[in-house]
């Protein structure tokens, strides 16, 4: 009774989505995709987006956060690369609140079959743009990948969670499975370790 108590809050934690929830309306699908990588930190609307590099073979994804010039936002226009990933593209997430935005993406290094993907996870400062702290997700000693990293910041508005789906095993992680909940307390103004908990 305990591990199914454990199974549906974190369902709840991670979104209904990951734990198979019904079929939405196109509607609803492009609303809940929308919010998955776009958020709004200090009056400003911030996106992540990716885009293969013009001419590379294999191709290269740069993975972007844009800030948009809307009226409320004092800081104007402006973009940073945040990362990248080798002949695959990559799946990406975005949560912000007045602390920061924080981005996730999944990315591979090389085309290789057996190359392992990991997540790679930002924290974007809104007004300079500058990457504030450079951290991620991978499998223990490469033999497995990480598929997805949806990101959403706790009431609490410190904790950063990361849900998704993987193979292997996270270095650390307690519990067992191919889904993951990573929480990283206090994302924005500290380099805490995170706590995992798979099942």
């Amino acid at each position: 009774m305990l591990n199914i108590k454990s199974v549906v809050s974190l369902c709840a934690v991670a979104g209904l989505t990951a734990c198979g929830a019904g079929v939405e309306g196109e509607d609803g699908l492009a609303t809940q995709e929308s919010a998955l990588v776009t958020g709004t930190s200090q009056g400003c609307t911030f996106t992540v987006s990716s885009a293969a590099r013009t001419g590379t073979v294999p191709p290269i994804y740069d993975v972007t956060v844009t800030r948009a010039a809307d009226a409320t936002c004092a800081f104007g226009a402006d973009s940073v690369v945040v990362g990248s990933s080798t002949g695959t593209a990559p799946t990406l997430s975005l949560a912000a609140n007045d602390l920061g935005v924080a981005v996730s993406y999944t990315y591979k290094t090389s085309v290789s079959g057996s190359s392992p993907q990991s997540l790679g996870l930002r924290h974007v400062a809104p007004d300079t743009m500058a990457i504030v702290r450079s951290t991620g997700l991978s499998i223990f000693l490469g033999s497995g990948s990480i598929y997805s990293g949806s990101l959403s910041i706790a009431s609490n508005g410190t904790t950063l969670t990361v849900s998704g789906t993987k193979s292997g095993t996270i270095s650390g992680q307690t519990g067992s499975g191919n889904n993951y909940v990573a929480s990283y307390v206090n994302f924005f103004t500290s380099t805490t370790s995170p706590s995992v908990f798979t099942f």
